[in-house]
């Protein structure tokens, strides 16, 4: 039985790839940091089949421990400051999780499981100000916010220890994905939720930032399945994973409130507030490389993805109205 340390296992990716992992026969170890609050609800239903590791991101001592306690084939490093939103008001924070964070699991590895494949969570954030479309893993990087730049630095810290250490390193350059577990601060989960409450009549309005952004978005579950390819391969190299469409965030509202019979016109307003300072227009990925080395392809489609998270949210306020 293989076994597979993942940080981030209580996040959204986390959760799915520790199901997939589980369903594959695998002992799966989560790092949780110590609070008087844990958030479990995403992987509540298997909680009994993960065993849990205490480290935090922050602290070498701590992820060392934990490596060598779990004597991994496979780390999966999910966790991170992974709001965009929240980097603007927190850079120091997002750069000390989402940057500085990799060279500790990385050096974790190192000195603990030097064995062990490592895969690093990097994201299309980092092409921001695109300088071609649609973004492959040759396209430069061009961040622009401070969680962009967070990751291309734990990207590039993951190639670096590839290239150095001779460690099986790869990032995943993941495009937006989404699901029913996203958490309510993302865009997506945003729109679906207000769908949702507003055709229950819990609320009227949602406001929104830029609806011309373009994204190419894709169902989490399916992603995660491209993470564990890419450590099963005989040579280490980073892929670009997405579903090579784009749509905005004005498409993404009318399909979401078209799924329960409402007119988003007539609901969504916008508000300067949620604009960001530097803003990324068009995001679109290339996965023909994920296609043909890896045989991966995304199952879900962007109609289905929000279909299913919205009647996830209108179901979810039926059982538990949130004000």
């Amino acid at each position: 039985m293989p076994t597979a340390l993942i940080t981030g296992i209580t996040g959204q990716d986390g959760s799915y790839l520790a199901e997939f992992l589980l369903q594959k026969g695998y002992h799966v170890v989560g790092i949780v940091r110590r609070s008087s609050t844990t958030p479990y609800e995403r992987i509540a239903h298997i909680l009994d089949k993960i065993e849990f590791l205490s480290a935090d991101l922050l602290d070498q001592h701590s992820l060392l421990d934990a490596m060598q306690a779990a004597k991994p084939d496979e780390v999966y490093n999910l966790a991170a400051q992974s709001f965009v939103q929240t980097s603007w008001t927190q850079p120091v924070l997002t750069g000390e999780f989402t940057a500085l964070g990799v060279t500790r699991v990385l050096e974790a590895l190192r000195k603990g499981a030097p064995n062990a494949r490592f895969y690093q969570a990097s994201s299309s954030e980092q092409f921001g100000k695109v300088v071609e479309s649609p973004q492959r893993e040759t396209t430069s990087f061009y961040p622009r916010s401070p969680y962009g730049v967070a990751k291309a630095y734990g990207h590039w810290i993951t190639v670096n220890y590839r290239e150095s250490f001779g460690l099986f390193a790869v990032a995943g350059i993941l495009f937006n994905h989404e699901s029913p577990r996203r958490g309510l601060e993302f865009v997506t989960r945003k729109i679906t939720d207000a769908a949702a409450r507003i055709s229950l009549g819990l609320a009227d309005k949602v406001a929104l930032g830029n609806l011309e952004a373009r994204r190419d978005w894709g169902f989490a579950g399916d992603y995660v399945e491209a993470m564990w390819m890419m450590l099963q391969q005989n040579e280490p190299q980073d892929f670009v994973v997405g579903t090579g469409q784009t749509w905005s965030v004005r498409e993404f509202c009318q399909q979401a409130f078209d799924a329960v019979g409402l007119d988003y016109a007539n609901h969504v307003t916008q508000d300067p507030l949620f604009f960001r300072p530097a803003e990324v227009e068009l995001l679109v990925a290339d996965p023909s490389r994920a296609k043909s080395e890896l045989g991966w392809e995304p199952k879900v489609c962007f109609s289905e993805l929000v279909k299913m998270m919205v009647e996830a949210d209108v179901e979810h306020h039926r059982v538990a109205p949130r004000k």
